[in-house]
Protein backbone atom coordinates (compact mmCIF):
# COMPACT_ATOMS: atom_id res chain seq x y z
CA UNK A 1 0.00 0.00 0.00
CA UNK A 2 1.46 3.42 -0.88
CA UNK A 3 0.42 5.75 2.01
CA UNK A 4 2.57 8.78 0.53
CA UNK A 5 3.24 10.03 -3.12
CA UNK A 6 5.64 12.83 -4.21
CA UNK A 7 5.66 14.38 -8.05
CA UNK A 8 8.50 14.20 -10.59
CA UNK A 9 11.12 16.25 -10.69
CA UNK A 10 10.12 18.18 -13.60
CA UNK A 11 6.56 19.01 -11.78
CA UNK A 12 8.47 20.40 -8.57
CA UNK A 13 10.58 22.55 -10.66
CA UNK A 14 7.77 23.95 -12.97
CA UNK A 15 5.29 24.51 -9.45
CA UNK A 16 8.15 26.38 -8.15
CA UNK A 17 8.45 28.82 -10.73
CA UNK A 18 4.96 29.33 -11.30
CA UNK A 19 4.72 30.15 -7.64
CA UNK A 20 7.62 32.73 -8.38
CA UNK A 21 6.81 34.39 -11.66
CA UNK A 22 10.16 33.05 -12.71
CA UNK A 23 11.66 35.88 -15.23
CA UNK A 24 7.75 37.61 -15.01
CA UNK A 25 8.45 40.73 -17.92
CA UNK A 26 8.21 42.90 -14.54
CA UNK A 27 10.93 41.06 -12.82
CA UNK A 28 13.19 40.98 -15.65
CA UNK A 29 12.77 45.02 -16.33
CA UNK A 30 13.90 45.17 -13.23
CA UNK A 31 17.24 43.78 -13.11
CA UNK A 32 15.97 41.49 -10.13
CA UNK A 33 17.94 38.42 -9.48
CA UNK A 34 15.38 35.73 -8.08
CA UNK A 35 18.12 33.72 -6.48
CA UNK A 36 19.57 36.26 -4.19
CA UNK A 37 18.86 38.24 -1.17
CA UNK A 38 20.34 40.28 1.88
CA UNK A 39 19.25 40.11 5.27
CA UNK A 40 19.22 43.91 6.18
CA UNK A 41 19.71 43.24 10.40
CA UNK A 42 22.55 45.93 10.58
CA UNK A 43 25.13 43.39 11.37
CA UNK A 44 25.72 41.63 8.10
CA UNK A 45 29.02 43.44 7.53
CA UNK A 46 30.39 41.96 10.65
CA UNK A 47 33.17 39.33 10.50
CA UNK A 48 32.08 37.59 13.50
CA UNK A 49 28.69 36.27 14.10
CA UNK A 50 26.93 33.03 15.23
CA UNK A 51 24.16 30.87 13.99
CA UNK A 52 22.08 27.71 14.53
CA UNK A 53 21.36 24.42 12.47
CA UNK A 54 18.66 22.09 13.08
CA UNK A 55 16.95 19.89 10.18
CA UNK A 56 14.26 17.08 10.51
CA UNK A 57 12.45 18.74 13.05
CA UNK A 58 8.81 18.74 11.63
CA UNK A 59 7.58 16.34 14.01
CA UNK A 60 5.28 16.31 17.67
CA UNK A 61 5.75 13.54 18.92
CA UNK A 62 4.20 12.17 22.19
CA UNK A 63 7.36 13.87 24.29
CA UNK A 64 7.30 17.02 22.13
CA UNK A 65 11.12 16.80 21.42
CA UNK A 66 11.22 19.20 18.91
CA UNK A 67 9.93 21.43 21.67
CA UNK A 68 12.78 20.47 23.81
CA UNK A 69 15.28 21.41 21.60
CA UNK A 70 13.64 24.64 20.69
CA UNK A 71 14.17 25.73 24.40
CA UNK A 72 17.55 24.77 24.45
CA UNK A 73 18.19 26.73 21.61
CA UNK A 74 16.41 29.83 23.33
CA UNK A 75 19.44 30.96 25.47
CA UNK A 76 21.35 31.62 21.72
CA UNK A 77 18.72 33.37 20.74
CA UNK A 78 19.81 36.95 20.82
CA UNK A 79 23.49 36.19 19.74
CA UNK A 80 22.51 34.10 16.73
CA UNK A 81 21.60 36.06 13.84
CA UNK A 82 19.81 33.35 11.83
CA UNK A 83 18.63 29.46 11.83
CA UNK A 84 18.83 27.69 8.89
CA UNK A 85 16.82 24.53 8.56
CA UNK A 86 18.21 21.63 6.66
CA UNK A 87 14.62 20.20 5.36
CA UNK A 88 11.75 18.38 6.14
CA UNK A 89 10.16 21.07 7.89
CA UNK A 90 6.86 19.06 8.11
CA UNK A 91 5.70 15.17 8.75
CA UNK A 92 4.60 13.48 7.34
CA UNK A 93 3.13 14.76 3.56
CA UNK A 94 4.04 18.51 4.34
CA UNK A 95 0.94 19.48 5.45
CA UNK A 96 -0.10 23.40 6.00
CA UNK A 97 -2.99 21.63 8.95
CA UNK A 98 0.31 20.57 10.36
CA UNK A 99 2.13 23.53 10.59
CA UNK A 100 0.78 25.61 13.47
CA UNK A 101 1.52 22.37 15.73
CA UNK A 102 4.82 20.95 14.34
CA UNK A 103 6.56 24.46 13.26
CA UNK A 104 4.51 27.30 14.99
CA UNK A 105 4.33 26.31 18.15
CA UNK A 106 7.77 25.07 19.10
CA UNK A 107 9.30 27.57 17.62
CA UNK A 108 6.90 30.72 18.68
CA UNK A 109 9.81 32.65 20.36
CA UNK A 110 11.32 33.00 17.20
CA UNK A 111 7.94 34.43 15.38
CA UNK A 112 6.66 37.71 15.83
CA UNK A 113 3.30 37.36 17.83
CA UNK A 114 4.46 34.18 19.18
CA UNK A 115 2.83 34.79 22.51
CA UNK A 116 -0.54 34.01 20.94
CA UNK A 117 0.88 31.03 18.21
CA UNK A 118 -2.81 29.87 17.55
CA UNK A 119 -3.29 33.35 15.47
CA UNK A 120 -0.77 33.08 13.41
CA UNK A 121 -1.64 31.88 9.96
CA UNK A 122 1.46 29.45 8.38
CA UNK A 123 1.52 31.38 5.35
CA UNK A 124 1.89 34.74 7.29
CA UNK A 125 4.93 34.21 9.46
CA UNK A 126 7.26 36.90 10.51
CA UNK A 127 10.27 35.74 12.24
CA UNK A 128 11.99 37.86 14.70
CA UNK A 129 15.11 35.46 14.34
CA UNK A 130 15.91 34.54 10.86
CA UNK A 131 14.55 31.21 10.15
CA UNK A 132 16.01 29.95 6.81
CA UNK A 133 14.99 26.47 4.99
CA UNK A 134 15.47 24.43 2.18
CA UNK A 135 13.30 21.46 1.24
CA UNK A 136 12.74 18.22 2.20
CA UNK A 137 11.78 15.65 0.65
CA UNK A 138 8.49 15.34 3.29
CA UNK A 139 7.89 18.98 2.39
CA UNK A 140 6.81 18.02 -1.36
CA UNK A 141 4.82 14.34 -0.80
CA UNK A 142 1.44 14.47 -1.44
CA UNK A 143 -1.55 12.33 0.24
CA UNK A 144 -2.81 9.75 -2.97
CA UNK A 145 -6.16 10.83 -4.23
CA UNK A 146 -7.40 6.99 -3.93
CA UNK A 147 -6.19 7.10 -0.24
CA UNK A 148 -8.16 10.07 0.79
CA UNK A 149 -11.54 9.45 -1.19
CA UNK A 150 -11.26 5.15 0.12
CA UNK A 151 -10.02 5.70 3.66
CA UNK A 152 -8.05 2.44 2.77
CA UNK A 153 -9.92 -0.16 1.16
CA UNK A 154 -7.40 -3.06 2.45
CA UNK A 155 -7.25 -2.11 6.16
CA UNK A 156 -9.70 -1.67 8.66
CA UNK A 157 -10.83 1.57 9.30
CA UNK A 158 -9.62 1.50 12.78
CA UNK A 159 -6.18 0.84 11.57
CA UNK A 160 -6.71 3.42 9.09
CA UNK A 161 -7.35 6.34 11.45
CA UNK A 162 -4.51 4.67 13.48
CA UNK A 163 -2.02 5.41 10.84
CA UNK A 164 -3.69 8.74 9.87
CA UNK A 165 -3.00 10.18 13.81
CA UNK A 166 1.14 9.55 12.45
CA UNK A 167 0.43 12.95 10.94
CA UNK A 168 -0.57 11.96 7.28
CA UNK A 169 -3.28 14.44 7.42
CA UNK A 170 -5.38 14.93 4.56
CA UNK A 171 -4.40 17.36 1.83
CA UNK A 172 -0.34 16.48 1.51
CA UNK A 173 1.69 19.48 0.74
CA UNK A 174 -0.05 20.35 -2.87
CA UNK A 175 3.38 19.45 -4.61
CA UNK A 176 5.27 21.91 -2.14
CA UNK A 177 3.00 24.50 -2.33
CA UNK A 178 2.29 24.56 1.72
CA UNK A 179 5.97 25.13 2.06
CA UNK A 180 6.34 27.90 -0.65
CA UNK A 181 3.31 29.78 1.12
CA UNK A 182 4.90 29.47 4.42
CA UNK A 183 8.67 30.39 3.32
CA UNK A 184 8.90 31.50 0.01
CA UNK A 185 8.43 35.09 -1.56
CA UNK A 186 4.65 33.92 -3.31
CA UNK A 187 4.70 36.07 -5.98
CA UNK A 188 1.85 34.15 -7.78
CA UNK A 189 -0.69 35.35 -5.31
CA UNK A 190 -1.34 38.57 -6.59
CA UNK A 191 -3.93 39.31 -9.08
CA UNK A 192 -2.61 42.45 -10.48
CA UNK A 193 0.69 43.50 -12.10
CA UNK A 194 -0.17 46.62 -10.28
CA UNK A 195 0.21 44.71 -7.19
CA UNK A 196 2.92 42.42 -8.42
CA UNK A 197 5.11 45.86 -9.54
CA UNK A 198 4.20 47.67 -5.90
CA UNK A 199 5.70 44.57 -4.11
CA UNK A 200 8.40 44.67 -5.94
CA UNK A 201 9.81 48.00 -5.49
CA UNK A 202 8.80 47.92 -2.22
CA UNK A 203 10.59 44.89 -1.29
CA UNK A 204 13.32 44.10 -3.99
CA UNK A 205 15.07 47.18 -3.28
CA UNK A 206 18.87 45.53 -2.06
CA UNK A 207 21.91 45.90 -4.59
CA UNK A 208 24.08 42.56 -5.43
CA UNK A 209 26.79 41.91 -7.80
CA UNK A 210 23.92 40.11 -10.18
CA UNK A 211 21.53 42.96 -9.83
CA UNK A 212 18.54 43.95 -7.33
CA UNK A 213 17.32 41.33 -5.02
CA UNK A 214 15.32 40.33 -1.98
CA UNK A 215 15.75 42.48 0.89
CA UNK A 216 14.58 40.38 3.96
CA UNK A 217 14.20 42.42 7.22
CA UNK A 218 13.67 40.76 10.37
CA UNK A 219 10.32 41.67 11.98
CA UNK A 220 9.24 43.18 8.91
CA UNK A 221 9.45 40.90 5.80
CA UNK A 222 11.07 37.82 6.33
CA UNK A 223 10.43 35.72 3.02
CA UNK A 224 12.93 33.53 0.95
CA UNK A 225 12.89 34.13 -3.13
CA UNK A 226 13.09 30.98 -4.52
CA UNK A 227 13.75 26.85 -3.46
CA UNK A 228 17.18 27.34 -4.18
CA UNK A 229 18.55 30.89 -3.02
CA UNK A 230 22.20 32.71 -1.75
CA UNK A 231 23.13 35.68 0.73
CA UNK A 232 25.76 37.15 2.14
CA UNK A 233 26.77 36.83 5.81
CA UNK A 234 29.96 38.53 7.53
CA UNK A 235 31.84 38.06 4.27
CA UNK A 236 30.34 34.40 4.32
CA UNK A 237 28.08 33.11 1.11
CA UNK A 238 25.83 30.62 1.68
CA UNK A 239 23.96 28.75 -1.16
CA UNK A 240 20.60 26.86 0.10
CA UNK A 241 19.81 24.26 -2.60
CA UNK A 242 17.04 22.16 -3.29
CA UNK A 243 18.19 18.64 -3.67
CA UNK A 244 14.89 17.28 -3.79
CA UNK A 245 15.60 17.69 -8.23
CA UNK A 246 18.81 16.30 -8.01
CA UNK A 247 18.66 13.52 -6.54
CA UNK A 248 16.91 10.97 -8.71
CA UNK A 249 18.99 7.44 -8.89
CA UNK A 250 20.70 6.62 -12.08
CA UNK A 251 19.48 3.68 -14.22
CA UNK A 252 20.38 -0.21 -13.59
CA UNK A 253 22.18 -1.27 -16.38
CA UNK A 254 20.69 -3.05 -18.77
CA UNK A 255 23.53 -6.06 -17.67
CA UNK A 256 22.75 -9.57 -16.63
CA UNK A 257 24.35 -7.94 -13.11
CA UNK A 258 21.64 -4.66 -13.55
CA UNK A 259 18.63 -7.64 -14.17
CA UNK A 260 19.57 -9.50 -10.97
CA UNK A 261 19.91 -6.10 -9.10
CA UNK A 262 16.53 -5.05 -10.20
CA UNK A 263 15.03 -8.63 -9.23
CA UNK A 264 16.78 -7.95 -5.61
CA UNK A 265 15.36 -4.76 -5.60
CA UNK A 266 11.59 -6.10 -6.16
CA UNK A 267 12.19 -8.98 -3.33
CA UNK A 268 12.84 -6.45 -0.76
CA UNK A 269 10.12 -3.95 -2.06
CA UNK A 270 7.81 -7.00 -1.46
CA UNK A 271 9.01 -7.61 1.60
CA UNK A 272 8.98 -4.31 2.77
CA UNK A 273 5.63 -4.45 1.48
CA UNK A 274 4.68 -7.23 4.66
CA UNK A 275 6.40 -6.08 6.88
CA UNK A 276 4.34 -3.04 6.97
CA UNK A 277 1.31 -4.52 6.74
CA UNK A 278 2.96 -6.59 10.37
CA UNK A 279 3.50 -3.26 11.57
CA UNK A 280 0.14 -1.89 11.47
CA UNK A 281 -1.41 -4.99 12.82
CA UNK A 282 1.23 -4.41 15.52
CA UNK A 283 0.03 -0.86 15.60
CA UNK A 284 -3.72 -1.95 16.28
CA UNK A 285 -3.32 -4.14 18.86
CA UNK A 286 -1.81 -1.15 21.59
CA UNK A 287 -3.09 1.14 23.61
CA UNK A 288 -1.48 4.74 23.22
CA UNK A 289 -3.18 5.20 26.43
CA UNK A 290 -0.93 2.79 27.95
CA UNK A 291 2.19 4.43 28.92
CA UNK A 292 4.81 1.06 28.22
CA UNK A 293 2.35 0.67 24.96
CA UNK A 294 2.52 4.26 24.17
CA UNK A 295 6.80 3.87 23.92
CA UNK A 296 6.27 0.43 21.52
CA UNK A 297 3.46 1.93 19.97
CA UNK A 298 6.03 5.21 19.25
CA UNK A 299 8.62 2.56 18.48
CA UNK A 300 7.15 0.87 15.88
CA UNK A 301 6.35 4.11 13.87
CA UNK A 302 9.30 5.05 13.79
CA UNK A 303 10.02 2.19 12.54
CA UNK A 304 7.12 2.30 9.89
CA UNK A 305 9.01 5.37 8.55
CA UNK A 306 11.90 4.52 8.12
CA UNK A 307 10.91 1.36 6.05
CA UNK A 308 8.91 3.37 4.05
CA UNK A 309 11.59 5.44 2.89
CA UNK A 310 13.72 2.21 2.08
CA UNK A 311 10.65 1.35 -0.10
CA UNK A 312 10.41 4.66 -1.92
CA UNK A 313 14.32 4.80 -2.63
CA UNK A 314 13.67 1.35 -4.03
CA UNK A 315 10.96 2.46 -6.16
CA UNK A 316 13.14 5.39 -7.59
CA UNK A 317 15.81 2.91 -8.26
CA UNK A 318 13.26 0.69 -10.12
CA UNK A 319 11.31 3.75 -12.23
CA UNK A 320 14.94 4.22 -13.30
CA UNK A 321 14.65 3.10 -16.95
CA UNK A 322 16.56 5.62 -18.63
CA UNK A 323 18.53 8.52 -18.28
CA UNK A 324 17.82 10.63 -14.81
CA UNK A 325 16.26 13.60 -14.40
CA UNK A 326 18.66 16.08 -13.02
CA UNK A 327 17.90 19.44 -12.36
CA UNK A 328 21.15 20.85 -14.44
CA UNK A 329 19.82 24.30 -14.49
CA UNK A 330 20.13 24.60 -10.11
CA UNK A 331 23.43 22.50 -10.90
CA UNK A 332 24.99 24.97 -13.07
CA UNK A 333 23.82 28.23 -10.87
CA UNK A 334 25.49 26.92 -8.36
CA UNK A 335 28.95 26.06 -10.53
CA UNK A 336 28.78 29.53 -11.67
CA UNK A 337 28.03 31.30 -8.14
CA UNK A 338 30.82 29.34 -6.68
CA UNK A 339 33.17 30.78 -9.29
CA UNK A 340 31.92 34.22 -8.65
CA UNK A 341 32.69 33.98 -4.95
CA UNK A 342 36.06 32.38 -5.43
CA UNK A 343 36.67 36.00 -7.63
CA UNK A 344 34.79 38.27 -5.29
CA UNK A 345 37.64 39.10 -2.99
CA UNK A 346 35.44 40.55 0.26
CA UNK A 347 34.17 37.02 0.22
CA UNK A 348 35.85 34.66 3.20
CA UNK A 349 34.12 31.54 2.64
CA UNK A 350 31.37 29.41 1.62
CA UNK A 351 28.80 27.32 2.70
CA UNK A 352 26.12 25.06 1.11
CA UNK A 353 23.04 23.86 2.95
CA UNK A 354 20.17 21.12 1.54
CA UNK A 355 18.61 18.11 2.78
CA UNK A 356 20.17 15.16 1.21
CA UNK A 357 23.46 14.07 2.15
CA UNK A 358 26.10 13.04 0.27
CA UNK A 359 28.39 11.77 3.14
CA UNK A 360 26.52 9.94 6.24
CA UNK A 361 27.18 6.92 7.81
CA UNK A 362 23.06 6.63 9.42
CA UNK A 363 22.37 2.96 8.90
CA UNK A 364 19.11 4.11 6.66
CA UNK A 365 20.62 6.08 4.83
CA UNK A 366 24.56 5.50 3.72
CA UNK A 367 23.87 3.06 0.99
CA UNK A 368 20.45 4.56 -0.44
CA UNK A 369 20.81 5.46 -4.29
CA UNK A 370 19.41 8.80 -3.37
CA UNK A 371 22.42 9.43 -1.55
CA UNK A 372 24.93 8.48 -4.22
CA UNK A 373 23.30 10.60 -6.64
CA UNK A 374 23.56 13.71 -4.66
CA UNK A 375 27.29 12.64 -3.79
CA UNK A 376 27.75 12.33 -8.04
CA UNK A 377 26.02 15.45 -8.60
CA UNK A 378 27.40 17.57 -6.24
CA UNK A 379 30.68 15.89 -7.30
CA UNK A 380 30.28 16.95 -10.76
CA UNK A 381 30.04 20.77 -9.72
CA UNK A 382 32.61 20.60 -7.60
CA UNK A 383 34.97 18.92 -10.29
CA UNK A 384 34.16 21.94 -12.85
CA UNK A 385 34.42 24.55 -10.01
CA UNK A 386 38.02 23.05 -9.61
CA UNK A 387 39.07 22.85 -12.91
CA UNK A 388 37.55 26.54 -13.63
CA UNK A 389 39.52 28.42 -10.50
CA UNK A 390 42.77 26.02 -10.73
CA UNK A 391 45.85 27.30 -8.43
CA UNK A 392 43.13 30.31 -7.03
CA UNK A 393 42.16 27.90 -4.32
CA UNK A 394 45.46 27.65 -2.68
CA UNK A 395 44.41 24.22 -1.46
CA UNK A 396 41.56 25.06 0.38
CA UNK A 397 38.49 22.58 -0.54
CA UNK A 398 35.89 24.29 -2.84
CA UNK A 399 33.52 24.93 -0.01
CA UNK A 400 34.43 25.24 3.52
CA UNK A 401 30.70 23.29 4.64
CA UNK A 402 28.13 21.42 3.55
CA UNK A 403 25.32 21.32 5.91
CA UNK A 404 21.89 18.66 5.65
CA UNK A 405 19.35 16.99 7.49
CA UNK A 406 17.40 13.91 6.13
CA UNK A 407 19.65 11.13 8.53
CA UNK A 408 18.31 11.86 11.83
CA UNK A 409 21.32 11.88 13.86
CA UNK A 410 24.07 14.70 14.09
CA UNK A 411 27.30 13.75 12.69
CA UNK A 412 30.63 15.82 11.53
CA UNK A 413 32.23 14.11 8.99
CA UNK A 414 35.38 14.86 6.84
CA UNK A 415 36.07 13.75 3.26
CA UNK A 416 39.52 12.20 2.22
CA UNK A 417 41.20 13.41 -0.86
CA UNK A 418 38.72 11.19 -3.22
CA UNK A 419 40.80 12.47 -6.57
CA UNK A 420 37.92 14.89 -7.11
CA UNK A 421 36.26 18.51 -6.13
CA UNK A 422 35.15 17.17 -3.23
CA UNK A 423 38.17 16.89 -1.33
CA UNK A 424 38.75 17.44 2.04
CA UNK A 425 35.31 18.88 3.03
CA UNK A 426 33.82 19.55 5.94
CA UNK A 427 30.29 17.88 6.31
CA UNK A 428 27.63 18.19 9.42
CA UNK A 429 24.43 16.32 8.83
CA UNK A 430 22.34 18.15 11.48
CA UNK A 431 18.96 15.93 10.89
CA UNK A 432 17.88 14.95 14.68
CA UNK A 433 15.88 17.76 16.04
CA UNK A 434 12.90 16.63 16.32
CA UNK A 435 11.96 13.19 14.62
CA UNK A 436 13.33 10.00 16.18
CA UNK A 437 16.58 9.51 16.08
CA UNK A 438 18.02 6.54 13.89
CA UNK A 439 21.22 4.71 14.65
CA UNK A 440 24.78 4.33 12.98
CA UNK A 441 25.10 1.65 10.73
CA UNK A 442 27.64 -1.29 12.17
CA UNK A 443 30.16 -0.82 9.79
CA UNK A 444 30.37 2.21 11.42
CA UNK A 445 33.01 5.27 11.00
CA UNK A 446 34.77 4.76 7.28
CA UNK A 447 32.95 5.56 4.12
CA UNK A 448 34.51 3.50 0.96
CA UNK A 449 33.45 3.85 -2.46
CA UNK A 450 33.67 2.03 -5.69
CA UNK A 451 35.47 3.66 -8.63
CA UNK A 452 35.82 2.60 -12.13
CA UNK A 453 33.72 0.18 -13.83
CA UNK A 454 32.71 -3.54 -12.89
CA UNK A 455 35.50 -4.91 -15.06
CA UNK A 456 38.16 -2.67 -13.21
CA UNK A 457 36.80 -0.94 -10.17
CA UNK A 458 38.35 -0.68 -6.81
CA UNK A 459 37.14 0.48 -3.63
CA UNK A 460 38.60 3.96 -1.85
CA UNK A 461 37.89 5.29 1.19
CA UNK A 462 35.90 8.79 0.37
CA UNK A 463 35.29 9.74 4.31
CA UNK A 464 35.75 9.34 7.49
CA UNK A 465 32.70 9.84 10.78
CA UNK A 466 34.19 11.97 13.29
CA UNK A 467 31.10 12.31 15.43
CA UNK A 468 27.62 10.55 15.51
CA UNK A 469 25.10 11.13 17.62
CA UNK A 470 22.26 8.88 17.29
CA UNK A 471 20.18 6.19 18.52
CA UNK A 472 21.80 3.92 20.90
CA UNK A 473 21.51 1.53 23.12
CA UNK A 474 18.25 -1.20 23.54
CA UNK A 475 15.14 -1.86 25.54
CA UNK A 476 15.81 0.09 29.04
CA UNK A 477 19.35 1.40 28.40
CA UNK A 478 17.78 3.00 24.80
CA UNK A 479 18.80 6.90 24.36
CA UNK A 480 17.05 9.10 22.40
CA UNK A 481 19.27 12.21 21.37
CA UNK A 482 18.06 14.90 19.59
CA UNK A 483 20.08 17.72 18.95
CA UNK A 484 21.13 21.19 16.97
CA UNK A 485 24.50 22.72 16.44
CA UNK A 486 25.49 26.63 17.08
CA UNK A 487 28.29 27.53 15.05
CA UNK A 488 30.37 30.33 15.59
CA UNK A 489 32.32 32.45 12.15
CA UNK A 490 35.62 34.44 13.29
CA UNK A 491 37.16 36.73 11.96
CA UNK A 492 40.49 35.88 9.54
CA UNK A 493 40.84 34.49 6.10
CA UNK A 494 39.98 31.89 6.01
CA UNK A 495 37.67 31.84 8.40
CA UNK A 496 37.22 29.64 11.45
CA UNK A 497 34.04 28.01 12.22
CA UNK A 498 33.95 26.75 16.03
CA UNK A 499 30.59 24.08 16.08
CA UNK A 500 28.95 23.69 19.09
CA UNK A 501 26.77 20.68 19.50
CA UNK A 502 23.83 20.93 21.55
CA UNK A 503 21.66 17.71 22.88
CA UNK A 504 18.30 16.96 24.69
CA UNK A 505 18.28 13.25 25.28
CA UNK A 506 15.56 10.95 26.80
CA UNK A 507 16.70 8.05 28.60
CA UNK A 508 14.71 6.29 31.18
CA UNK A 509 11.65 8.55 30.79
CA UNK A 510 13.98 11.34 31.52
CA UNK A 511 15.41 14.49 29.62
CA UNK A 512 19.01 15.45 30.22
CA UNK A 513 20.44 18.53 28.18
CA UNK A 514 23.71 18.38 27.18
CA UNK A 515 26.43 20.47 25.53
CA UNK A 516 29.23 18.12 24.10
CA UNK A 517 32.50 19.17 23.22
CA UNK A 518 32.98 22.41 20.74
CA UNK A 519 35.38 22.10 17.45
CA UNK A 520 37.32 23.96 15.22
CA UNK A 521 36.81 23.67 11.98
Amino acid sequence: MKFISEPSIPTKIQKMKERVRWLHPSIVSRRIDQTSMVIDDGNSDNPEFSFMVIGDSGSKARHNPQRRVAELMLPHQQECSFVLHTGDVIYIVGSREYYPQNFIEPYREFIVGGENPKRIPYDRMIFKTPILPVLGNHDYYDVPLMYRLLAGSTLPLRRFFSYKNIEIGWHGSNQGDAYARAFIDYLKSFNSKDELEFHLDEHYTAKTDTGNCLRYEPGRFTRVPNRYYTFRYGGIDFFALDSNTFNEPSPLPETQEGESSRRKLEKRRDEIEQEEMRILEACDRLDSNNPEEAEQLDALKAKLYQIDEVKIDIEKQLASHDEPVIDFEQLEWLKQRLINSWHTQEVRGRVVYFHHPPFVTEASKWEQAQTLAVRHRLRWVFDEVAKTLGSLTQGRPIVDLILNGHAHCLEYLRTTNTGHGDSNLNCIVCGGSGRRPRRQREEKSELMETFGDTADSHNRKVADSLLFVGRNGYDKQKRLPYSFVRIDVKDGYPPKFIVRPFVAERYQSEWYNNELEAFEL
